[in-house]
């Protein structure tokens, strides 16, 4: 089939990638004049599926509520409109324990096999992108350990390979780690954990798929699909259009806008987050491969030669405006644990992303009720995670294969 993909983030790259490999003739189209410009670009690069888990989760509204006036809380508020108020409150109706349950069933499986895939494709081709392995959470004092049992319980039942660490063990795993100015009460390691960067595989995933004769158009801002003709590209008001047998939206927050005239209503909410990446100053000084520190939500991770520090959500507000204690945050959290670590001082690049939720977690895989369109999008602040899983397990649907993994739990009816 002649299959056109919008969107060129790590979710569209690997989505091409796969139909492609399945013989399909693929186009990309990409609004920004490169690939993984948004939410890929600077993203914390952690693959973790034990924390790959819905944000609508029991006591997640109250937690936020409770935390509103703090100015280091993990997740803010603020400026919302209607359609922020109408989100929130399909948010909160998703956070039973039910749909909870179900949900982290769904999104564990699909990241365990994201994982397994992305693995595969990175040996395969020989991918270098900034890799390592094992990933450790660090839990301050007694309330992390409290709030975080249940769910090492959980992810003990469902098999997942954790250690519970001593501040002493944890600095046999991170040697520069600071516990002699920062307490640190215990830590969770998760050794089949990785982390990697996400822009650079996804560049070095579509020379690869370039090769499998995947064309890209970047600088091409795809109009609204119509009714009359679902597959048909245009991308301008005057365009007479590209046709394809079949259109897969990969576009995450455009994604709402673009298919709305189909009569595709997606609730997606933008979650904005921070990170900075700055060069190693002394390697002995910084982490080997990824940590998170369980009170603030932020994850510091070894990419190479360079540290990146990633957290905070904030929900409402203007997407191109630093909150400039977000961001203090992320540098106080660094020092705390690996002072001296990066060369924070210079060249210090500082990125804020939008990344695209829906308001009971899973991402949309899979067709989305109009013939030939399908969805794979909607992946939160879990893209790089669900990338390969959900790309692979897409492309198999639409070659008509027999999936690997069972995507019903991804489905659009789930919406309505």
């Amino acid at each position: 089939m002649k299959i056109a993909v919008i969107g060129a983030g790590v979710v569209g790259i690997t989505t091409a990638y796969e139909l492609a490999m399945q013989g399909h003739e693929v186009k990309v189209f990409e609004r920004n004049s490169s690939v993984a410009q948004e939410c890929s670009f600077a993203n914390a690069g952690v693959i973790s599926p034990g924390y790959v888990t819905p944000w609508a989760k029991p006591g997640m509204a109250w937690s936020v509520l409770s935390q509103l006036g703090r100015k280091n809380a993990p997740v803010r508020i603020s400026g919302l409109g209607f359609a922020e108020m109408v989100w929130l409150t399909k948010w909160w109706r998703a956070c039973d324990s039910k749909t909870f349950t179900r949900n982290r069933k769904n999104l564990l499986e699909l990241s365990l096999y994201s994982q397994q895939r992305m693995q595969e494709l990175t040996k395969r081709l020989h991918l270098d992108h900034d890799r390592s392995q094992g990933y450790m959470v660090l839990l301050r004092g007694e309330r992390e350990r409290k709030l975080l049992q249940a769910s090492i319980e959980l992810m003990r039942a469902e098999g997942l390979d954790l250690k519970v660490l001593s501040p002493t063990e944890a600095c046999e795993m991170e040697p520069a780690l600071n516990t002699a100015e920062t307490k640190l009460l215990e830590a969770i390691y998760f050794p089949h954990d990785e982390v990697g960067n996400c822009r650079e595989f996804a560049y070095l995933l579509k020379k690869e798929a370039e090769d499998l004769g995947v064309e890209f158009e970047l600088n091409a801002n795809v109009q609204h699909l119509t009714p009359e003709q679902p597959h048909t590209i245009r991308l301008s008001a005057q365009d007479k259009g590209q046709k394809f047998d079949a259109v897969i939206a990969c576009t995450g927050l455009a994604s709402a806008e673009l298919l709305k005239p189909l009569g595709i209503k997606i609730p997606l909410m933008a979650v904005h987050g921070y990170s900075f990446s700055a060069a190693v100053r002394e390697p002995l000084d910084a982490p080997r491969s990824g940590v998170m520190d369980e009170r603030y939500k932020i994850s510091i991770t070894r990419l190479g030669q360079r540290v990146r520090v990633s957290g905070s959500a904030e929900i409402g507000g203007d997407p191109k405006k630093h909150r400039e204690q977000s961001i203090k945050t992320l540098f106080d959290v660094l020092n705390d644990w690996f002072p001296g670590a990066a060369r924070t001082q210079e060249n210090v690049q500082i990125w804020k992303g939008s990344r695209p939720m829906l308001p009971d977690g899973p991402p949309l895989v899979g067709p989305s009720g109009v013939k030939g369109v399908w969805l794979n999008l909607g992946h939160g602040s879990s893209g790089w995670a669900l990338s390969c899983g959900s790309a692979k397990a897409l492309a198999d649907m639409v070659s008509q294969h027999r999936a690997e993994i069972d995507l019903q739990g991804f489905d659009y009816q789930r919406l309505k």
